[in-house]
């Protein structure tokens, strides 16, 4: 039954949990005090797109926004993908899971890189904003769903 409420729950605050981490700021750099820039994730890729850095505007896409949204769909779909008999639908779903699971916080880790390279390069201040704190949310309730989902159905399983 909890993990019935937790698993509904983690489903609802995890895609609007990823939306403000995509469009708010992630980190704010301060240079000689006078200067300030606040870009979100969607800025981020959008300036290194119009900047010409197509391969990485693709890759830092794909890794912080497609792979994201792409295992929170995946979580839904497992969620409610039970067929008549009651059993668990195995499949192209489940085998996808496991893969994006391994990238669902790298993103947050670049964040952190590239924040602790500005302070330690003395260029600029960098402070960390919600952007990245909901972005991590996202990731963190995406998986505590994918565990809340195996749990209950270990549990509907032994029933």
């Amino acid at each position: 039954m909890i993990y019935r409420f937790a698993l509904s729950f983690l489903l609802v605050v995890a895609p609007f949990f990823l939306a403000l981490g995509l469009t708010l700021p992630l980190v704010r750099f301060e240079t000689l005090y006078f200067f300030e820039d606040t870009p979100s994730l969607i800025a981020i890729i959008m300036t290194l797109w119009v900047d010409g850095s197509y391969l990485l505007a693709t890759l830092v896409a794909l890794f912080s926004a497609v792979f994201p949204i792409a295992k929170l769909l995946a979580v839904m779909v497992e969620a409610v993908g039970v067929d008549t008999a009651g059993a668990s639908r195995k499949g192209l779903v489940s085998a996808l899971l496991p893969v994006l699971s391994k990238w669902s916080m790298m993103d947050v880790m670049l964040v952190a890189l590239v924040i602790v390279a500005a302070k330690t390069s003395g260029v600029a201040d960098a402070f960390t904003q919600p952007g990245l704190w909901f972005y991590a949310a996202s990731a963190l309730a995406v998986t505590a769903a994918h565990f809340a989902l195996r749990k209950r159905d270990d549990v509907a399983g032994a029933t």
